[in-house]
């Protein structure tokens, strides 16, 4: 009797091992991955997925309601948020924070603590993995933490020019890259890069910002090299963008799959890797 039921238990307990989770999204015209998620057991949203945050908000701008998010000041702590199969619990949440199109609010990182997960463009889906997942044919590249926010090194090829710098992983701007004012001022952005559009406005103290979409034309992520990618970047008085943004324009010609320490982003050209760039209005 022993024998009959030792091998189908050990066959179980290495399929849950082995187990994985497959999250569907929805992939926007606008570049962001949006979720179906239920608050709370009663608020039915749809959330898009920022790369760059640890918790979940919800927008004023909201189309659906979320009457069962209960604020104190503007935070929310002890909430559950079920997606497909799995509900995740002690979700904090923040109250009017703007999001992207057609989305209700944010869902950060914090549903795939201490797990490999994997951004597969490909299939629309998110695969959760409870062990190190196959990585032939990808790319392995460092990742740097800061305050739970995830940065890469990249190659911006300008004229015979390579200036490397560290670019945040920004799922919630549609565009491609934005530069922040130092690397914009030190490589002469506005006098190298072809300028395809700006606008120009003026606070009350009459200080300038312009903001100034451009044509990179390589950039080079790991072994692979993206051509004529949309850029933005800001001139004028005020200098108050700190970061390169990395953003959901070339996160989507990528499918990316980041280890569970958090050392290591593993990066494969996804079908969107040579789709025409979007265009910032």
């Amino acid at each position: 009797m022993i024998r009959k039921i030792a091998l189908p238990f050990i066959l179980i307990s290495f399929a849950l091992f082995n187990a994985q989770q497959n999250i569907p999204f929805r992939l926007t015209k606008h570049n962001n991955i949006i979720v179906k998620t239920l608050v709370n057991d009663k608020d039915s949203l749809h959330l898009m997925f920022q790369i760059a945050m640890e918790d979940a908000s919800i927008s004023p701008e909201r189309i659906r309601k979320a009457d069962h998010i209960i604020f104190k000041d503007i935070i929310s702590d002890g909430n559950t948020v079920k997606i497909g199969q799995r509900r995740y619990k002690n979700i904090r949440f923040y109250n009017n924070e703007l999001t992207g199109h057609e989305a209700d609010g944010k869902i950060g990182i914090a549903i795939f603590k201490d797990k490999f997960f994997k951004i597969d463009y490909d299939r629309s889906e998110f695969i959760v993995y409870n062990k190190e997942p196959d990585l032939k044919g990808y790319d392995a590249i460092d990742l740097k933490v800061e305050n739970g926010q995830y940065f890469i090194p990249a190659e911006s090829i300008i004229d015979l020019e390579r200036p490397k710098a560290y670019f945040l992983l920004q799922s919630g701007y549609s565009g491609g890259l934005m530069y922040s004012n130092q690397f914009a001022d030190d490589n002469k952005l506005d006098e190298k890069l072809f300028i395809t559009g700006e606008k120009s406005l003026k606070n009350s103290a009459g200080q300038t910002i312009t903001t100034k979409q451009g044509i990179l034309p390589f950039l080079k992520i790991g072994s692979h090299s993206l051509s004529h990618v949309s850029v933005g970047f800001f001139t004028g008085d005020i200098q108050n963008q700190k970061t390169n943004y990395l953003a959901a324009d070339v996160m989507r010609r990528f499918n990316w799959i980041f280890d569970k320490e958090r050392k290591k982003v593993y990066i494969k050209p996804s079908k969107y890797f040579k789709k025409p760039y979007y265009k910032i209005s």
